[in-house]
């Protein structure tokens, strides 16, 4: 039977009911939208161009198929600007960006980490050791850091304070002041 105008209005209205619960239960826990699942079902149905012989049977055909194109979709789309990043303090790693990174990315975390590692090696006392423990990617407990340091655990907080004011404190003078513009001059 062709799909003709007259007949969508009550097609709809009879399989709306129908189409939310299958779109709902297809969708529970996936992370894809039941709404976008159901557009998408009623173009199929429009671009199908007739009314199928068991509507109900068709539709819940059509909705595990499109659920299964969207959860498809879904596993292979990367959102955009989605970067992640992961400590690494003496390995010489750095922070990496994930494996789509545009290399201009890359090179400027790179020559941040660099910069980072290179203020943390001229970093006074046993700042430099601590903050290689604090930024390990075995993800140490104060305990742990306390025991390889040799410093007793109450101390470690303290020290990690004026370790992170001293880094704050030479990082500052390295980043060079913004030029003036316009009307500042």
């Amino acid at each position: 039977m062709d799909l003709l105008k007259a007949d969508l209005p009550d097609l709809f209205e009879t399989l709306r009911p129908l189409l939310a619960a299958e779109a709902a239960a297809e969708t529970a826990g996936t992370g894809v939208d039941a709404a976008d699942l159901e557009q998408a079902v009623w173009v199929r149905l429009l671009e199908h161009r007739r009314i199928p012989a068991e509507p109900a049977d068709w539709l819940r055909r059509a909705v595990r198929g499109e659920a299964r194109r969207a959860r498809r979709r879904a596993r292979h789309e990367v959102p955009y600007g989605h970067r992640q990043h992961s400590a690494d303090g003496g390995s010489g790693a750095g922070a990496r960006t994930s494996a789509g990174a545009e290399p201009e990315d890359a090179l400027l975390h790179g020559e941040e980490n660099r910069a980072l590692r290179s203020a943390v090696a001229r970093l006074p006392g046993r700042c430099p050791e601590l903050m290689r423990a604090l930024l390990s990617p075995r993800d140490l407990t104060y305990r742990e850091i306390a025991g390889e340091l040799g410093i007793s655990q109450g101390s470690l907080g303290p020290v990690r304070s004026r370790c992170l004011g001293c880094l704050r404190r030479m990082l500052a003078v390295e980043v060079a002041a913004p030029a003036l513009r316009g009307m500042e001059r």
